[in-house]
């Protein structure tokens, strides 16, 4: 399964907004900039997360983005849905009906069994997302990350977050 490029960088980015300080905020340019992106490519995702609740966008001198609710209430399957939208993955067009000598409706009385393994197949994976946190995801990246990475980012967040006025 192949999730746009898009999803790894909300992720990122919704994960570097957590360093933020009380209701700061972060730059569209700013996380575009860390992640080397283009940022009308990023806005989109960014502008997508915040329709989905993950982020908030604030207006003005001041402006940019943030966490619209606590990490430990966000997961990837959030931002995934927010990002990628609610249609599986898998979308059966019923190859089976097709193609020469092609059958009468009728003789397809059940579903089409690939249809239903790839559907159960996603629903464990959407599972597996819904459980990961953002929260999680951060923490265990403080805790196992080479510490210049860590500073890295930290120091990044420090030096362009916007506080409010």
């Amino acid at each position: 399964m192949k999730l746009g490029d898009g999803v790894e960088a909300a992720i990122h980015c919704a994960a570097l907004l957590t360093g933020l300080q009380g209701d700061a905020t972060l730059p569209a340019a700013a996380l575009a900039e860390y992640h080397d992106l283009s940022p009308s490519y990023l806005l989109k995702h960014l502008q997508r997360m915040v329709s989905g609740g993950i982020l908030e966008s604030v207006s003005g001198p001041s402006g940019g983005y943030r966490l619209a609710r606590p990490a430990e209430s966000i997961t990837l399957l959030d931002i995934v849905l927010a990002v990628e939208g609610s249609a599986p993955a898998f979308r059966c067009s019923d190859l089976r009906k097709r193609g020469p000598g092609a059958l009468d409706a009728s003789a397809y009385l059940k579903p089409c069994g690939i249809n239903i393994a790839m559907l159960k197949a996603e629903q464990v994976y959407r599972q597996a997302l819904a459980a990961t946190r953002l929260s999680d995801l951060v923490k265990e990246f403080l805790d196992e990350a080479d510490p210049r990475s860590v500073d890295r980012g930290c120091a990044f967040v420090d030096a362009r977050q916007r506080q409010p006025r």
